[in-house]
């Protein structure tokens, strides 16, 4: 049941998240993007989760989410 609750949180983040970084990705890669972020955040986050309940998972995710984006730009389109 986490595990589904982390991709219901990572599509949402994901679309925050790219919002928030004014990224203009399509749909696929926005969830991509806030599902690997809530894996992230929720990983980093989790002490945070159990203290503050599921409201700390939502943040957890979109700072992931924030941080893989920063990655990305950084360092994978640089590349190109």
């Amino acid at each position: 049941m986490l595990a589904v609750w982390l991709i219901i949180i990572g599509a949402a983040a994901g679309f925050l998240a790219t919002r928030m970084m004014r990224l203009e990705t399509n749909i696929v890669t926005t969830i991509a993007i806030g599902i690997a972020g809530a894996l992230v955040g929720g990983l980093v986050l989790r002490v945070l989760l159990a203290m503050m309940g599921m409201l700390a998972g939502l943040v957890g995710a979109v700072l992931g989410a924030l941080l893989l984006i920063w990655a990305w730009q950084t360092w994978i389109e640089k590349r190109k």
